[in-house]
């Protein structure tokens, strides 16, 4: 067994086809095939249910591809610890981030670019089950993500900051002059909200829910810029993190009023594969994200809001 064998199965994994596998691994696909069927005579097992197409894995593929994951992992990591040793930290490092984190995340990645210049860095907006799962599944080396409204599980945690809540609104709108609302009249106007499986959504629901309201927005997207633009078009309103508050400027037509009772908050924070030895890159990410302030920054209610 060799390791390119391991990563073509990954590939092969991810893709669900062996030509678009063979493209992604820079091979040919009867090399491929020819790889992933030597792997299948030195474990004695077959991996791969065989047809005219890929259809999918056998049970006793599934539980290789367990391994293959953990031990393409484990000599990333190790390639990466050795070359810490000789000329510092390099390599590629991946994050998920839930979207109600976003405006944020360039607080933590720039400096870490900075400190780590020849690391590359890719930042995947996901859903907290997403990041959990491609954690456990070694796609991701490290999550941004709610830690105590929906505990993660067999992760080290490293809390940020705590999220509060306003309401994004039409400048023109109901809301004009107010500096605050309650969340039982934010549920009286329209709404543009995140998708039920993020759980931003399900943290603004539970909250509505508590003072008896249940209201069905107009809108429902993944993406928090789509939010914006569609408060800003001047005929919704949004429930957003307050850290929207950070970017530089409100969309235009729009103003934040802070949601009051109830006043809760939610922490966030980032999250890594309990394991040892710790994957160089994101042991370097945990390291750093303390020295930089982030939970003062983000302290409610922020600076520039007053």
């Amino acid at each position: 067994m060799v390791i390119k064998q391991l990563v073509y199965l990954l590939a092969l994994a991810r893709e669900r086809h062996f030509g678009l596998a063979a493209e992604r691994s820079h091979i040919s696909q009867p090399t491929l095939s020819a790889a992933i069927r030597q792997l299948e005579d030195e474990l004695q097992v077959p991996i791969v249910e065989r047809g005219n197409r890929f259809i999918g894995f056998t049970p006793e593929g599934e539980r290789v591809l367990e391994y293959a994951r953990r031990i393409v992992a484990d000599c990333d990591a190790l390639r990466q610890d050795l070359s810490e040793m000789r000329q510092g930290l390099t390599g590629h490092l991946r994050i998920g981030v839930v979207p109600s984190a976003l405006p944020i995340v360039s607080r933590i990645t720039g400096p870490f670019a900075v400190s780590h210049p020849r690391v590359s860095v890719t930042i995947m907006s996901l859903t907290s089950i997403e990041i959990q799962k491609q954690i456990d599944e070694f796609v991701l080396d490290v999550g941004l993500t709610y830690l105590d409204n929906e505990p993660v599980s067999r992760m080290r945690t490293l809390p940020l900051y705590r999220e509060h809540y306003i309401l994004l609104t039409p400048a023109g709108g109901p809301f004009a002059g107010r500096q605050s609302a309650t969340w039982a009249e934010a549920a009286s106007v329209p709404l543009c909200l995140l998708s039920p499986d993020m759980q931003n959504r399900r943290i603004v629901d539970k909250i509505f829910q508590s003072v008896g309201q249940t209201p069905q927005p107009t809108l429902e997207t993944n993406s928090i810029v789509t939010l914006c633009l569609h408060v800003s078009a001047g005929q919704l309103s949004s429930v957003m993190p307050h850290t929207l508050l950070d970017m530089p400027g409100l969309p235009d037509g729009t103003i934040a009023v802070e949601l009051t009772r109830p006043e809760v908050s939610y922490t966030l924070g980032f999250v890594m594969p309990d394991r040892e030895p710790a994957q160089p890159l994101a042991r370097a990410l945990f390291a750093l994200a303390p020295t930089l302030g982030l939970a003062e920054a983000m302290q409610w209610p922020l600076r520039q809001y007053g």
